[in-house]
């Protein structure tokens, strides 16, 4: 795909490093597929930090985003993104992928299908954490499928009636919101954290709360970094797959796009 370029810049004055962090795109809109940003750093592992980032790093069971970076006279495939040190994203290039210079000005483009996907899986497994009010030992996210690890000793005895409920759920057309707290009202509030072996990161003084529904409609509100729908009827019809026992009391369930 062939994106209008601007004319090329250069930044004579490069950013300091030690005192700057990435601008997270991808957290103000998730729904941006394109955007300009310059390239800030190259990193000893042949990877990319850019002034502002759409991609999505690797974190809390969601992979990293792809894409591809596009410059007058070249472009660049992402295969992938990761969290750097002091809240950089680190872009990783394909392999014998060509990089641009420090400085160059570049057209970021998502690869928004696979964003989308998910975006899709992450919120139906919030909405997964609802019908199923266990603790959450573990997940992952692909852009086909998703699971969960749940702390519950006990095996589901009718799946389809859990599937149907999910499925209910989604179609209620819930509107998927984030708010911020402060890292003490969540240590008042405990009970927000739903994951019994990963706690939300600290550090930076607040922290990120994703509610689906809201007012007397609100059904979820848990601390998340992730991507998300906006709304649940996005995520479409979901089925669960295999319900496997992973340990006395740990069971997982994956669940599918339909």
């Amino acid at each position: 795909m062939t994106l209008p370029m601007t004319t090329p810049k250069t930044i004579r004055q490069p950013r300091l490093r030690i005192s700057e962090m990435t601008e997270l795109l991808f957290r103000e809109d998730a729904y941006l597929k394109t955007a300009p940003a310059v390239v800030i750093e190259h990193t000893s592992r042949s990877g990319l930090v850019l002034d502002r980032s759409l991609f999505y790093p690797t974190g809390g069971g969601q992979p990293g985003d792809g894409g591809t970076l596009h410059w007058p006279g070249g472009q660049c495939e992402i295969a992938s993104t990761v969290k750097g040190e002091e809240a950089d994203v680190i872009l990783v290039p394909a392999e014998g992928a060509p990089l641009p210079e420090v400085g160059t000005e570049v057209i970021q483009e998502l690869d928004w299908d696979k964003r989308l996907s998910h975006m899709r899986i992450h919120t139906a497994l919030h909405l997964l954490s609802v019908v199923i009010p266990f603790g959450v030992t573990g997940g992952s996210i692909s852009a086909e499928k998703g699971r969960l690890d749940f702390n519950m000793p006990d095996p589901i005895e009718d799946k389809a009636a859990l599937e149907q409920e999910l499925n209910a759920l989604i179609a209620r057309n819930l509107p998927v919101t984030e708010s911020w707290i402060t890292e003490a009202e969540l240590d008042a509030n405990p009970a927000l954290v739903k994951t019994l072996s990963v706690q939300p990161p600290r550090g930076a003084g607040r922290i990120r709360l994703i509610r689906i529904g809201g007012g007397d409609a609100q059904i979820d509100l848990q601390p998340c970094g992730g991507t998300h729908v906006a709304s649940t009827a996005e995520i479409g019809q979901v089925q669960l797959g295999k319900l496997e026992k992973k340990g006395r009391d740990n069971r997982r369930v994956n669940l599918h796009l339909a």
